[in-house]
């Protein structure tokens, strides 16, 4: 039990990073720990047993913001309202740094004589490419019959205000083209989140939207500090390091670029620059 509770769930198919003493049982017993099917009270008292404190590790997976449940009930009702909304969009931002160098920690099955290993990746003097290339993601959830859609955009340079405001300019323009007229933001506390810049454009654009009735108004939502699991975009980044992974030669930026979209099945797009005015 206790080699259990150090994996992820989604390690035995479950849609969720975070173990609950229901979902501990459950799968407690589909891997022939427990005979037969037992309640989340059993499992608590098993752990006591084995001098785990639930309570402790529920304790250690909580943000530190004092305002944890404010915001988190108001992700939950953006969530509870782009359901109700045909041409309403929920979209869950992040950036990523996807490296050249560094390998994605992850199990694969191979051939007993056929193992595979990792070897250590360097980049050589002459190289021209980045060691690291920023991106930002937006995943967009309409409907719940309706597939995740995720739009990306790799940065030449790293995150700042004036970058956020055209990927959000760009993200608006393809979600009207596809009948979008809302976007519900939910992203995390970033400085070029929160910062004066951003939240002057925004207003501007929600400005202009409501006077052309044109275009797509959006909603920014702020999550809890140090909250990764209120972010369903966060797990993505894991996974698609771990589908773009080469382990015996390093990657050039233009293959790493494309293996990344083609895992997220979107279009590879020009990178997105700060002008030298703003720089």
């Amino acid at each position: 039990m206790r080699a259990l509770l150090h994996q992820s769930p989604r390690t035995f198919g479950k849609p969720t990073s975070v173990w609950t003493l229901a979902l501990a049982a459950e799968v407690s017993f589909a891997q022939g720990i427990r005979p037969r099917q037992v309640s989340g009270e059993t499992i608590r008292s098993a752990l006591k047993q084995l001098g785990v404190s639930w309570k402790r590790a529920k304790h250690w997976i909580t943000s530190p913001d004092p305002d944890y449940v404010a915001k988190k009930r108001r992700r939950d009702r953006l969530i509870r309202l782009a359901v109700g909304h045909p041409t309403w969009a929920l979209g869950f931002a992040d950036e990523v740094w996807w490296s050249r160098l560094t390998q994605p920690d992850l199990h694969t099955w191979s051939e007993a004589d056929q193992a595979v290993r990792w070897q250590e990746l360097a980049v050589v003097k002459d190289d021209p490419d980045p060691k690291a290339l920023a991106c930002y993601g937006l995943l967009v959830r309409r409907r719940p019959l309706q597939a995740d859609q995720m739009l990306l955009r790799f940065v030449d340079g790293r995150p700042v205000s004036a970058i956020t405001s055209d990927f959000l300019a760009w993200c608006s323009t393809k979600l009207a083209a596809q009948g979008i007229s809302g976007l519900l933001l939910i992203w995390d506390n970033a400085s070029w989140h929160k910062s004066q810049a951003v939240r002057t454009w925004i207003r501007i654009h929600n400005r202009t939207v409501k006077r052309t009735g044109q275009g797509v108004r959006i909603v920014v939502c702020l999550l809890p500090s140090k909250r990764p699991w209120l972010n369903p975009i966060e797990p993505k980044w894991v996974h698609g390091k771990r589908a773009v992974v080469e382990p015996d030669r390093l990657l050039s930026a233009q293959e790493l670029e494309q293996r990344v979209c083609a895992s997220f099945d979107c279009a590879l797009e020009e990178h997105l620059t700060i002008s030298e005015k703003v720089a």
